[in-house]
């Protein structure tokens, strides 16, 4: 049974998915008592041309292109791997893009002026490498830090945090739409998300929206504030999948890396989603999150040369 009504256009091993216009749902997100980047007026202070969506939206465009080449496979153990290059802000379109070989597949979205939008891998049966292996295997020593300087590689979460996700329940201020709303916006719709068929026994959470179960609890990593952060990097494993709705899970979470670049420090952060009742890791998600330095009224350039 195919789940999505999405024309794909085949050549060879080389799968191309339509144009679409994903929407706007965090511009009133906020954190530490601040409005986010996706804000107007604060995309518009950092230089930037929009209010950025949100990364991971991105994500639903490739779900009939692996369900169409790797069947069910990819809502149990499907793997997206991306770094976002480019943003894109409401009204512009994407298109994605992958190249098959075997389990795994290279993959791109490019916005409809041709900039490329994010890059990198997808694939299922735990196929590796994921190109965030390849990125954060090849990172260099993150040097000096000013905002995320309280972090350290090996820093653990105090503990297993409950999440779930139900259909009409907002998510929260980092989050501040219900599963209903997404699923009336969300690029790629499905009856097996949120209505009367779901092959696998229940409605489940859609890949885009593992970081918003995964992140919308718990206690955020101390970061020098105020400031402002934005996706970098992000992939979702499905160890066991797929994540249910209505359904307890426990994240636990790690920093397992840090980095700077001239415009940005940024950090690592592996999650693992287990599910309450039966103690089963259903899933992991690597989040590389960056913080602008130009949002920190604190941040003092180092001398020229340093990173």
């Amino acid at each position: 049974m195919n789940p999505f009504d999405t024309e794909i256009v085949r050549d060879g091993d080389h799968w191309t998915g339509p144009l679409r216009h994903p929407a706007q749902m965090l511009a009133t997100q906020t954190y530490d008592d601040h409005l986010s980047v996706h804000d107007e007026a604060n995309a518009a202070a950092l230089g930037l041309a929009g209010a950025p969506i949100e990364g991971p939206t991105h994500f639903s465009q490739f779900d009939p292109l692996a369900h169409a080449r790797w069947g069910d496979e990819w809502f149990r153990t499907g793997c997206i791997s991306a770094h976002f290059t480019t943003m894109v802000v409401e009204g512009q379109g994407v298109t994605a893009e992958a190249t098959f070989d075997g389990d795994r597949a290279e993959i791109a979205a490019t916005r409809d002026d041709g900039a490329p939008v994010l890059s990198g891998s997808m694939s299922v049966r735990g196929a590796r490498p994921s190109a965030l292996d390849e990125r954060l295997a090849a990172r260099r020593p993150a040097g000096a830090l000013q905002i995320v300087d309280q972090l350290h590689e090996g820093m653990r979460s105090d503990g297993a945090r409950p999440t779930s996700m139900d259909l009409d329940t907002d998510n929260g201020a980092l989050y501040p739409f219900s599963l209903a709303a997404k699923l009336a916006k969300i690029t790629e719709p499905s009856a097996w998300y949120g209505g009367s068929e779901h092959p696998f026994g229940a409605p489940f959470v859609p890949m885009e929206m593992v970081s918003v179960l995964t992140n919308k609890i718990g206690d955020r990593w101390p970061i020098r504030q105020p400031s402002l952060g934005l996706f970098l990097d992000l992939e979702v494993t499905m160890l066991d999948g797929p994540l249910f709705a209505d359904t307890e899970y426990l994240v636990e979470r790690e920093i397992v890396g840090l980095s700077q670049s001239r415009r940005v420090e940024s950090y690592w952060t592996r999650s693992t989603l287990t599910e309450a009742s039966s103690g089963r890791a259903i899933a992991e998600m690597l989040l590389h999150s960056g913080v602008f330095k130009d949002s920190y009224p604190g941040y003092s350039a180092p001398p020229d040369g340093d990173a």
